[in-house]
């Protein structure tokens, strides 16, 4: 596996992520304060499962990440040949 960087300066080589870089300090990072570590952490993972769970992606045809994961998990497992 060859690793590929960005280039300095670039964000539009790695827009996705920017994106999504973008969303966690907009809708968590800057709403929220942290009193410890732990307090992060289980604040983090509520906002990760809103994100993935409840929040339908425009580039998911609308659905929520979990819901696309299933929907592809069910028609890859239709067109899989049975064993005999």
């Amino acid at each position: 596996m060859k690793l590929d960087y960005t280039r300095p300066g670039k964000p539009t080589d790695n827009g996705l992520i920017e994106s999504f870089n973008g969303r966690l300090r907009d809708e968590f990072l800057n709403v929220n304060e942290f009193i410890t570590m732990q307090d992060a952490r289980e604040k983090l993972k509520a906002w990760q499962h809103d994100y993935n769970h409840h929040r339908p992606h425009g580039s998911l045809g609308h659905l929520t990440p979990s819901e696309f994961v299933k929907k592809r998990s069910d028609q890859q497992a239709g067109s899989r040949p049975i064993p005999v």
